[in-house]
C-alpha cells in the first residue's frame, strides 16, 4: 500500500449557517495513487467531503471544523487554497460556477496563464486539452453559450494540463450525452493509470462510473461513512436501494428472475460476470414475463402538431423540417448527442423562439398566436439549470411565484405550493433561503414552481441531473401520478437512459438538429444504428441479453413491464 495523501481524522463540519453538523466525526485514508468513487443521496454530505478537500472549505465556505485534515501533507486549516490549489484540481459539478474567462481557449488556459507559461509552449497545451474532450472546433466560443455538456467538457480540459498530484470530480457526469459520459469516464481512468494521479469522483451514478475500474467506494449517508468497500462488496451488500442509490439495471434484471450471487462473482463488471450459470434461470423468467407483453396504448386527443419546423442561430441550421406529434397523456423522452436541437425544440415548443419555418400547433391553434405567458399556462418549461430559473430568495416564495402572476388566489396558492413542496421533498425547507441550497435541491425548487400551474404538457430538461435516486424516484413518482391523474403529456429531455427505460413509452432521437427516430423505447434502446448516431449508450440489459442469447428489445421490454409492475405494487 503506498504513502496516505489524503487523511480525515475525527474530522466534523458545521456550515456557518446550519445549526447542525453536515460531516460527522469522518475518519478516512486515501492512498496515493488510489481510485475512489464517493459515492452518497443528495445531501448526504459527499460533496462537502470534496469542498473540504480542494480548500473550498473552510477558505469560500466558513464554519467551524473540529478535528484535522491533511492534504499532501499539509494541514488544510493551516494553509490557504492557493496552496491547496497546487495539490488539488477540482471539476465542479455547476459548470457556471468555474468559468471565469470570456472564450473556451481562454478558459482552458486560465491555470496556465497564472503559471506564467509563454503563450507558444501555452497553445499546443490549450489545443491538445481541447481535443481531448473534444472541444477544438469551440476554442472561441462564449463558454455560457455551449450546452450544458459542453460546459462540462471545458472544465474538465482546463486541469487536464495540470500537474496537481490529486484530481477531484464532482459529478462529472452529471450534464454530458451517454456516449460521452463514457468517453469521460475513459478519459478520467487513462489520467489515473498513465499519470499516476490519485483521482476522486463524487458521483451517485453507479453503474456509469463502474464502467472502468475503481479502487474503493465510500458509500456517505446522512455526514457520516457508512460504508468503505471495494465495488463487488458494495453490490453485493444489498444496501444501495435503502441508501438512496440506484444499482446497475443488469443487477435488478438478474434479481427479478431469482437469480443470487455468490462471493465468487465480479458484480461490478457484467463482462466479467458468469451469465452462463444464470442463463436459464433468467431466460425462463423471461419467457414468463414476455409472455403477457402489452402494446401502450395512446390517446387520440392530440395536444400538439409540430410540422416541418426548422430553426437557424445565425447562419447555422439547429433544427432541420423536424414533424412529430403529441397526444394527451403520452410520456415520451428526447434523447440524442449534446448540441442535437433538443433544448432548442424545447425552447420553440413555449415560444422562446419562433420557428423559421414549418408551424407548431396547440390543440389546432398556431402558437405564434399565444404570448409566452399564455403558452406557458399551456406548456410548462423546467430548464436544465436551475440557477437561470431561479428568481427569489427563499423556497416558498420562487413556488408561489408563477401562481402570483397567474392570478390565483391565496387559498388556491398555499394548497398547491403545500403539495408540490411535499411531494418533491422540499416541504421541510420550505422557509430555507435558495443561496445554501445544492445543485440537485434547486433543481426540485424549479420543477415545483413549474408543476404548480398544473400545464396540460409539461418538458423537463434533464430531470435527473444532480439527483440522486431517492429524490429522482420521489419526483418520477410525482410527475408520473400527474401523468396518469390528470392527463399532463410529459416530454423528458434527457442522457438518462435509466429515466427513458423506467418512465416513458416513446423516444424522439435528435442528431444535428435531425430527428433520426421515433419509436418505443425498447425498440429504439436496442437498435445499434441508432445509438451509434445519436451518442447514446448501450444499456447493460441489451449486453445481459446478448449475453444470455435474448432478443434484446423483447427483453428491454419485458424488464420495463415488470419494472413497473413492481414499482405500482409498491405504491
Amino acid at each position: 500500500m503506498s504513502e496516505p495523501i489524503i487523511v480525515f481524522e475525527d474530522f466534523s463540519f458545521k456550515y456557518k449557517s446550519q445549526t447542525t453538523e453536515t460531516l460527522k466525526n469522518i475518519n478516512l485514508v486515501i492512498h496515493r495513487g488510489e481510485k475512489i468513487l464517493i459515492l452518497g443521496p443528495s445531501g448526504s454530505g459527499k460533496s462537502t467531503i470534496g469542498n473540504c478537500i480542494n480548500g473550498l472549505i473552510p477558505f469560500s465556505y466558513e464554519g467551524k471544523i473540529t478535528g484535522s485534515l491533511t492534504v499532501a501533507g499539509i494541514r488544510t486549516t493551516e494553509a490557504n487554497i492557493f496552496t491547496l490549489s497546487r495539490h488539488v484540481g477540482t471539476v465542479q459539478q455547476d459548470s457556471d460556477a468555474q468559468f471565469i474567462a470570456l472564450s473556451t481557449g481562454e478558459d482552458i488556459a486560465f491555470s496556465l496563464e497564472n503559471e506564467a507559461m509563454p503563450r507558444p509552449e501555452m497553445l499546443p497545451r490549450v489545443e491538445a486539452a481541447a481535443r481531448t474532450v473534444g472541444m477544438e472546433n469551440f476554442l472561441g466560443e462564449v463558454p455560457y453559450d455551449l450546452s450544458g455538456g459542453q460546459k462540462q467538457k471545458v472544465a474538465l480540459a482546463g486541469v487536464l494540463h495540470n500537474d496537481e498530484e490529486i484530481l477531484l470530480f464532482d459529478e462529472p457526469l452529471a450534464a454530458l450525452d451517454p456516449a460521452m459520459g463514457m468517453t469521460s469516464v475513459d478519459l478520467i481512468d487513462r489520467i489515473y493509470r498513465e499519470q499516476n494521479k490519485t483521482v476522486i469522483i463524487i458521483e451517485h451514478r453507479l453503474e456509469d462510473v463502474l464502467y472502468r475500474h475503481v479502487d474503493r467506494v465510500i458509500l456517505v449517508s446522512d455526514g457520516q461513512i457508512a460504508l468503505d468497500t471495494t465495488p463487488d462488496e458494495l453490490l453485493r451488500a444489498d444496501i444501495l436501494s435503502k441508501m438512496g442509490i440506484r444499482e446497475p439495471l443488469y443487477l435488478s434484471a438478474l434479481k427479478n428472475a431469482g437469480v443470487t450471487f455468490g462471493k465468487e462473482d465480479h458484480l461490478a463488471d457484467l463482462q466479467a460476470l458468469n451469465i452462463d450459470a444464470y442463463k436459464e434461470k433468467l431466460t425462463s423468467h423471461f419467457k414468463e414475463n414476455a409472455a403477457s407483453l402489452s402494446e401502450v396504448t395512446v390517446s387520440e386527443e392530440e395536444l400538439l402538431n409540430v410540422q416541418d419546423v426548422s430553426f437557424r442561430y445565425g447562419e447555422e441550421d439547429v433544427l432541420k423540417n423536424i414533424s412529430f406529434k403529441v397526444h394527451k397523456g403520452e410520456r415520451i423522452c428526447i434523447i440524442g448527442k449534446n448540441g442535437a436541437g433538443k433544448s432548442t425544440m424545447a425552447k420553440l415548443l413555449c415560444g422562446i423562439e419562433k420557428p423559421r419555418t414549418g408551424s407548431i400547433t396547440f390543440r389546432g391553434e398556431n402558437c405564434l398566436n399565444y404570448s409566452i405567458r399564455d403558452l406557458g399556462r399551456l406548456i410548462g418549461y423546467v430548464m436544465q439549470n436551475p440557477n437561470q430559473m431561479l428568481v427569489k430568495d427563499m423556497i416558498r416564495d420562487e413556488v408561489s411565484l408563477a401562481m402570483q402572476l397567474n392570478g390565483y388566489s391565496e387559498e388556491e396558492i398555499e394548497k398547491n405550493v403545500e403539495t408540490v413542496l411535499r411531494m418533491c421533498d422540499l416541504y421541510s425547507m420550505r422557509n430555507w433561503p435558495i443561496g445554501v441550497l445544492s445543485y440537485g435541491q434547486k433543481k426540485r425548487v424549479t420543477i415545483a414552481s413549474i408543476l404548480s400551474l398544473r400545464p396540460e404538457i409539461l418538458i423537463v430538461d434533464e430531470p435527473t441531473a444532480g439527483q440522486d435516486y431517492r429524490h429522482y424516484t420521489e419526483i418520477m413518482r410525482f410527475l408520473e401520478n400527474l401523468n396518469k391523474e390528470y392527463g399532463i403529456a410529459i416530454l423528458f429531455i434527457t442522457h438518462d437512459m435509466h429515466l427513458a427505460i423506467e418512465y416513458t413509452d416513446r423516444a424522439m432521437v435528435f442528431t444535428d438538429g435531425e430527428l433520426i427516430a421515433d419509436d418505443y423505447v425498447f425498440r429504439v434502446l436496442s437498435n445499434p444504428e441508432i445509438i451509434k448516431r445519436a451518442n447514446l449508450k448501450q444499456t447493460s440489459l441489451v449486453t445481459l441479453a446478448e449475453k444470455a442469447g435474448i432478443d434484446p428489445e423483447q427483453f428491454i421490454h419485458a424488464f420495463i413491464e415488470e419494472e413497473r409492475r413492481i414499482r405500482d405494487d409498491e405504491q
